[in-house]
């Protein structure tokens, strides 16, 4: 049997390929309950979804303890191999899993498009890295008691990893955690959002059958659904080695205190700002913050949030800005010409738009935007907007960008430091002394200059600082955070002739 998916709206059903159940150990188990998917833009039945509970958490658990020494005894050729089969297998697969990603998420065409690139990306990169997995010797003589002693280190698994990805892009986070883990030798347990659970039950499918062709457990890539409760059964587990977690930063600090001592990556929340300088390309800065702010409907942790510009080009780079909005397309995320589309849920519309109202009677003023129209926010942008409000200080996660103007760049820089978040930051300037400016300033996990601050290759090292988050991602950064170092010492025995 196979999960079922409803065609929605004359598209096709897709991604039927998965068993019924959950991918648990090494066979599909009956999952207690289901749960409706259903699509943001209309609410029409996407799939019935596999809900799991505490009891598969723990079976899951106990599966990839199991595993854990003949995972981490798995031959370079092995997983690298796996990873590439899946490569493949998605690749060959792309228009079906964009469709998905579509139907799931609510996110435009083209933004489920993106997403399906980079996930192959990562997957070759994490296979790829499995060639670069090693050590390097010491000179411990530099100390007389070294002297005749060989030393080297090499890296081994932490052990099994869970990997919780967020509902915005289910597909790419879900494999940011599982390539590497499998790339360092670590079993690893997939928990994706609630809302979005359908293409990463598929991507891990097609990671069990490529190990299972070259003899490998399928135990070794596992996936359990479900809502809280099920997160922290995996989390608390004593025998877990690393959990690494994307979303809300009050959820990223609840697993970090309650999964502790195991050791956590957090890649949290964000209200990335966009500063332009007195000398900036005011048209490219404009186009950057209409890409950076409204791509995926906004519901991106680097997005465009918070734009700063420098008092001398304000009303020009205003005037740019709104005639640039003006001219982004608003609705049925199936269209590719569509740019902005509706939230994943109602009550997330709902939420946005509280904010948008309070920051409206708190003494902001709307340039553009600011309405709903067929449960669709369109592309807002405020001005003058008040540093002790949710749009400015939060993570708004849609469609919003907040602008306020500054004397000068000094002023611009404290301001985006001013703010409990730091993942990504950008700065629109033609002086390359204010581009190092920049990165010697700013307090986030990454400066761009002159793109937006939502620019991600995903083979960079990716993540923040403060409550954006800790540790790093992109496969290279992420099998370093998965690997521990071993140390051997060896003093050479002599032996008589």
């Amino acid at each position: 049997m196979t999960t079922h998916v409803e065609p929605v709206s004359g598209d096709s059903p897709v991604g039927k390929e998965f068993p019924e159940g959950l991918p648990i150990g090494d066979n599909w188990v009956e999952a207690p309950a289901t749960e409706d998917v259903r699509f943001p833009y209309d609410g029409t039945l996407v799939a019935r979804a596999p809900v799991g509970d505490t009891g598969l958490a723990r079976h899951a658990v106990d599966a990839a303890v199991a595993v854990r020494e003949r995972v981490g005894r798995l031959p370079s050729h092995t997983r690298r191999a796996a990873l590439l089969a899946t490569h493949e297998a998605v690749a060959s697969r792309r228009a079906d899993f964009e469709r998905l990603l579509v139907l799931e998420t609510g996110k435009p065409l083209v933004d489920c498009r993106v997403e399906v690139d980079r996930t192959l990306l990562t997957l070759l990169t994490a296979a790829e890295e499995v060639a670069r997995l090693h050590g390097e010797t010491v000179p411990l003589d530099l100390l007389p008691s070294g002297e005749g002693l060989l030393g080297f280190w090499t890296r081994k698994p932490i052990g099994v990893v869970v990997g919780i990805a967020g509902f915005n892009y289910p597909l790419l986070l879900a494999a940011h955690k599982i390539a590497p883990a499998l790339a360092a030798g670590c079993p690893v347990i997939a928990k994706p959002a609630p809302q979005t659970p359908l293409a990463t039950l598929w991507l891990v499918h097609l990671l069990r059958e490529a190990l299972h062709a070259d003899g490998a457990p399928r135990a070794a890539v596992q996936l359990v659904t479900g809502g809280p409760e099920v997160g922290a059964a995996l989390t608390t587990d004593r025998r877990i080695g690393a959990v690494s977690f994307t979303g809300s930063a009050a959820v990223g600090h609840q697993i970090a205190r309650d999964a502790a001592p195991t050791k956590v990556l957090l890649e949290l929340g964000s209200n990335a700002a966009l500063v332009v300088a007195a000398d900036a390309d005011l048209a490219a800065a404009a186009d950057a913050v209409v890409r950076g702010g409204y791509y995926a409907s906004g519901q991106a942790c680097i997005s465009v949030q918070r734009v700063i510009v420098v008092d001398a080009v304000r009303k020009e780079f205003v005037a740019r800005l709104t005639e640039r909005v003006a001219q982004v397309v608003v609705g049925d995320p199936r269209d590719p010409a569509t740019r902005v589309s509706a939230l994943i849920d109602k009550r997330s519309t709902e939420r946005v738009c509280a904010w948008l109202e309070e920051a409206v009677e708190a003494g902001a003023s709307l340039a553009a935007g600011g309405r709903v129209t067929d449960g669709v926010i369109e592309p807002t942008v405020l001005l003058d907007v008040d540093s002790a409000l949710d749009v400015w200080d939060e993570e708004v996660f849609g469609p919003v960008v907040a602008l306020r103007s500054v004397p000068d760049l000094e002023t611009a820089f404290d301001l985006v430091n001013d703010s409990r978040y730091g993942l990504h930051a950008s700065v629109y300037t033609s002086a390359l002394d204010t581009a190092f400016a920049a990165l010697d300033r700013l307090e986030v996990g990454g400066v761009v200059v002159n793109e937006v601050p939502g620019f991600r290759s995903d083979v960079m090292p990716y993540g923040g600082v403060k409550d954006s988050g800790a540790g790093r991602e992109g496969p290279r950064f992420a099998i370093e955070e998965l690997t521990v170092t071993r140390m051997a010492v060896i003093r050479p025995t002599t032996t008589k002739p």
